[in-house]
């Protein structure tokens, strides 16, 4: 119960943390404004910019010029934005979610869903660590940022696998780059009618939504071909989303140790109490739950998804705070070689995934 309350106690903020947390706060709104007033000042020419992608690009600008005057009395702040408000945004992202929606695709996208998380995943695995000899922590990340739901994936996913700041930058990066491609490719792809022989317009919203990365993303990838399909493509899309929780509890027990202490094999009982139980993930489904059998107003619920793009946000602007260009460097090109592979594999591998299941 100490344990309990300590870990509860936790997400309330310290008179240390206010000075920072003010700044982030400040920076995230402005990122919301800014990707608001860009869609109307350019009559929605720049699609699929998020305000995520603003905070951690003006965050990255600050940190590594403005911030270093201030970073000893703002850190404190801007590391509980990294953490216990993180943790909150994933909690609250369950009031963009239900049920319902997930039945009104039926088992078709699911099974896509499930199919490409796993195989993109393993395979992004096998192939940063393996053959392009990738760090694990930011292999970890790029999979889960590619195989689920982007940039929220990535930072849902860095409390199991603590890596500096840096790579989870790196993971961010693919997803923006290689995300923002698709989303561009997709519609392109269908229009010229490559796509048609081997997928109907539901089918090509099934297959948008279970293998670009970002949700706005998907948003745009969709609706471009019919409002119809854009639909669909979210609603797969979400369902990726769903299968965060269960995905961060298989990877900590991955990354559980497998040996005891005198060298000898751990049994799975003593490696599943070993789990650092991603419990927040798990407030998320309980939220997705009542947002789907609980009656809400349509203002509860657009005040929380407000609330929690300015949660992701706030995280998002304070990784990009404490993200040094030269750490980003030293990482080199094979991050962004192993997104660039990952991303062919989602069209290809994916497209195949969907169109065996579409037989079906």
């Amino acid at each position: 119960m100490n344990a309990f309350m300590q870990s509860i106690n936790s997400y309330f903020p310290r008179r240390r943390h206010l000075a920072g947390l003010v700044i982030v706060l400040i920076g995230s709104l402005f990122c919301l404004w800014l990707n608001s007033s860009l869609n109307i000042w350019t009559n929605g020419r720049i699609v699929g910019l998020s305000s995520l992608t603003l905070a951690i690009l003006i965050g990255m600008i600050l940190g590594n010029t403005l911030y270093t005057n201030v970073v000893e009395r703002l850190n404190d702040g801007v590391c509980f934005a990294k953490g216990q408000i993180l943790r909150l945004a994933i909690m609250f992202y369950g009031f963009k979610l239900t049920l319902t929606q997930v039945a009104s695709v039926g088992l078709p996208a699911v099974m896509s869903d499930a199919l490409v998380l796993t195989s993109t995943f393993l395979l992004t695995y096998w192939i940063g660590t393996k053959l392009l000899k990738v760090d694990k922590q930011t292999t970890i990340l790029i999979g889960s940022g590619a195989s689920i739901c982007g940039a929220a994936a990535v930072i849902a996913a860095d409390p199991i696998v603590k890596a500096e700041a840096h790579k989870v930058t790196i993971a961010v990066a693919t997803v923006v780059v290689f995300g923002t491609i698709a989303m561009v490719l997709y519609p392109f792809l269908y229009h010229l009618g490559w796509l048609q022989p081997w997928l109907s317009a539901q089918d090509y919203g099934v297959y948008t939504g279970s293998t670009i990365h970002e949700v706005a993303q998907v948003v745009v990838a969709g609706n471009t071909v019919s409002p119809e399909v854009g639909d669909t493509a979210v609603v797969t899309k979400m369902i990726r989303v769903m299968m965060l929780a269960p995905f961060l509890l298989v990877l900590s027990f991955a990354l559980t140790k497998g040996n005891s202490e005198n060298g000898e094999t751990a049994s799975f009982m003593s490696r599943i109490k070993e789990v650092k139980v991603p419990w927040f993930a798990f407030v998320f489904i309980l939220i997705v739950l009542l947002h789907t059998w609980v009656p809400m107003t349509e203002s509860f619920e657009r005040s929380m998804v407000l609330f929690d793009d300015i949660l992701l946000t706030m995280a998002m602007f304070a990784l990009g705070l404490t993200t040094h260009i030269s750490a980003i460097k030293q990482a080199g090109v094979k991050p962004l070689i192993l997104g660039a592979i990952m991303f062919v594999w989602l069209i290809a591998g994916g497209g195949l995934i969907n169109v065996g299941i579409s037989f079906l």
